[in-house]
């Protein structure tokens, strides 16, 4: 039976079967808008053109409004492209030459703090607050062995109860900061407890370090463990390309003594056959008798630099090298580029014993 009538005749049957697809207001006021061609059968064609128009613009609303749907489903990945940049492993090291080591092994995987900064002295640093605050967002903090450490480890886990501790220096034998160039007693104690931190200043003991800076961050991140692995193989090729350069540049040297404030360089010292006479030991300068009899060495064996670091300031360092009719030359033991800077304290060593 049809089901739309209007003053006793039918429209096309068509119309009827479609009538759902004719919106509420044109239903209304069909009969006024649908004109007479429409009706009966010869109305057939016009009627199909008819609903064709509506297709057309039913279809137009539904991809519009699919359009819309669908917009939001690229934004996720933008989302998730920043939450692979904050997903960064967040550690933690003592110095800058620690960041180098990091960094090399973790590439873009990892994002490291430093907490003694350019130009701070890490044998007297301590901590900032701000820094034990930022401390929070570490997932691991690696030490190194410094001084400061030891005082302030148990706080930074304090800080952080989540935080990993990882020493870089395992199974590293470290070897005494005694010098026996002073006259200073010490009990044999003191001289056990006066082992020297310095461990990233030498070459050989940096492939320990690294290998321990790897293992951690597996542990951490077993996923990427490809990407580590190759990145420290590549790391190990650097330290033993830049350990045969610095034996070059120590071939054929006429003595292998040389003068220094801080006695930072003993294992690069022990690596590489030299001897390392500091003038300070343990924040103690020499006495006018030691002053006197180092001064009195350096001349005898024709001694005319004397090397310091950049963050101290010593007064000592000025007169002892007008004494020696020498100068100073700086090297820094905490350099970030640590391979770089290594090269260029091989090349200053080098040239002071030529």
């Amino acid at each position: 039976m049809t089901i739309f009538k209007k003053k006793k005749f039918l429209i096309s049957p068509l119309l009827n079967r479609y009538y759902f697809l004719i919106p509420p207001l044109l239903r209304r006021h069909s009969f006024l808008i649908i004109p007479p061609l429409l009706r009966g059968a010869r109305g057939d064609l016009f009627f199909n053109l008819f609903l064709i128009l509506i297709a057309f613009n039913l279809s137009g609303c539904n991809q519009q409004q699919l359009t819309e749907i669908n917009e939001p489903i690229s934004q996720p990945k933008e989302e998730l492209k920043l939450d692979n940049q904050e997903n960064k492993l967040n550690l933690t090291v003592s110095i800058l030459p620690q960041k180098y080591f990091v960094e090399k092994i973790g590439g873009e995987l990892v994002t490291v703090n430093v907490m003694v900064e350019p130009g701070m002295v890490a044998e007297t640093y301590e901590p900032l607050p701000q820094q034990l605050t930022n401390l929070s967002k570490s997932i691991a903090y690696i030490s190194i062995g410094v001084p400061f450490e030891d005082a302030w480890l148990n706080k930074i886990k304090s800080a952080n109860s989540q935080i990993q501790i990882i020493n870089s220096g395992e199974g590293i034998e470290k070897i005494a900061l005694i010098d026996h160039n002073h006259d200073h007693n010490h009990s044999e104690d003191e001289e056990k407890e006066s082992l020297d931190p310095h461990i990233w200043l030498s070459p050989k003991l940096a492939k320990i370090q690294a290998e321990n800076i790897y293992n951690a961050l597996v542990n951490i991140d077993s996923k990427n463990q490809v990407i580590y692995q190759q990145n420290l193989d590549n790391f190990l090729r650097e330290i033993d390309q830049l350990d045969a350069q610095i034996k070059e540049k120590f071939t054929d040297l006429k003595r292998r003594k040389f003068m220094i404030y801080h006695p930072a360089w003993g294992y690069f010292a022990k690596d590489y056959n030299l001897e390392q006479i500091s003038i300070e030991f343990e924040g103690q300068e020499a006495t006018s008798g030691e002053l006197a009899k180092l001064i009195t060495q350096a001349k005898k064996d024709n001694i005319k630099v004397v090397f310091t670091q950049p963050q101290f300031s010593s007064k000592t360092v000025d007169a002892f090298a007008k004494e020696i009719g020498g100068e100073v030359i700086l090297l820094d033991d905490l350099a970030q580029n640590w391979s770089e800077n290594l090269l260029q304290v091989a090349d200053k060593l080098s040239r002071s014993m030529k």
